[in-house]
């Protein structure tokens, strides 16, 4: 069994950084999300491997929240790509958990399946590995196994197990994975260590049936009631790790310029906006609806499996305090005869 000594850590980080950009959560400022091991300053900035999960995702490693496409060049009505931005240098997301490995695959088989393959996410994605970090002790407003996820065997390159003072279980799952191990194999231990048991979850919704019963809820009145507190602010898109709508834009200076996508969000106005003054999602009910059914049922009928990955990032950040786990209960207590 190899083991990565917590002594030996920063000494793993430091090698991993000189041939990749190495991403890991850590504390900045007031916020925590997953940052370059390069700027880490020891002084302010703590790594959180300890910490249960981070404030933000690592959805912008590998979907950048503004991502610039290609450089165009106008001659009339003929338009000429002249770059396109594929970014393709190697990356690390060191210490993800479950839930955020759970939105990477929903990333996947959005960018990457069904025919189509994003070449700007296939780029990133295909140099990057992922390390776990395997969780046991789940939070407050953690869900994540109501929705079909097992917090101790994350979807990843390796698995990391903490198990004290002592140290992390180190888990090669890939072909990708072992290729890294082998890299800094002189700093891993050879030891026998017992992994920690799973605690019980403080937080349990039941996912089951769900996505079937809200095909027949589309005009049930619970989408009014549950809607009237929603601000429409969009900040739980935002700290979803698995929410992946984007607008496309254009800068133009004269006949040259760029294109470009950023993310954008379901929950505002202008998104289902349509040119000829339409809108089929005019106020906040049709738009908080369409965004737990895209979560609850449309991403299960396509994939399998729903999209929310039960962190719980956007219980803590609703300024109003709704709740996807309450939602998921009322919707399984509604009437469906009304």
């Amino acid at each position: 069994m190899k083991i990565l000594n917590k002594n030996q850590l920063e000494t793993i980080l430091n090698k991993l950084a000189e041939e990749a950009e190495v991403f890991v959560p850590m504390s900045k400022g007031n916020s925590s999300g997953f940052y370059s091991w390069k700027t880490r300053n020891p002084e302010t900035e703590r790594l959180m491997l300890d910490a249960l999960n981070v404030y933000l995702s690592p959805k912008n490693i590998g979907f950048p929240q503004t991502e610039k496409m290609y450089s165009i060049k106008q001659s009339g009505p003929d338009v000429e790509i002249k770059e396109t931005f594929e970014d393709s240098d190697p990356r690390i997301i060191f210490g993800i958990r479950a839930c955020d490995a759970r939105a990477i695959t929903c990333m996947d088989d959005v960018f990457l399946t069904r025919g189509y393959e994003d070449s700007f996410y296939k780029a990133r994605r295909d140099n990057t590995t992922i390390i776990a970090n395997a969780c046991y002790n789940p939070g407050p407003n953690c869900f994540c196994a109501g929705m079909g996820i097992d917090p101790t065997e994350p979807n990843a390159d390796i698995i990391i197990r903490d198990t004290g003072d002592t140290g992390y279980i180190w888990e090669t799952k890939t072909t990708q994975g072992e290729q890294l191990s082998a890299r800094i194999a002189d700093l891993l231990e050879e030891k026998e260590l017992k992994a920690p048991e799973l605690k019980p979850f403080k937080t349990n919704v039941e996912y089951a049936g769900v996505a079937e019963k809200l095909k027949s809820m589309f005009e049930h009145p619970i989408w009014e009631e549950l809607s009237q507190t929603c601000q429409n602010c969009g900040i739980c898109t935002y700290v979803c790790p698995s929410c992946h709508c984007f607008d496309i834009q254009v800068k133009m200076w004269g006949d040259e310029g760029y294109r470009f996508r950023c993310w954008d969000s379901c929950m505002y106005t202008e998104y289902s906006a349509e040119a000829g003054g339409g809108n089929p999602r005019p106020t906040t009910k049709e738009r908080f609806r369409n965004r737990f059914l895209h979560k609850l049922e449309f991403f299960t009928e396509r994939y399998g499996y729903p999209l929310c990955t039960g962190c719980g990032r956007c219980i803590v950040a609703c300024p109003t305090g709704i709740n996807i786990v309450n939602i998921i209960d009322q919707v399984k207590e509604a009437n469906v005869d009304v």
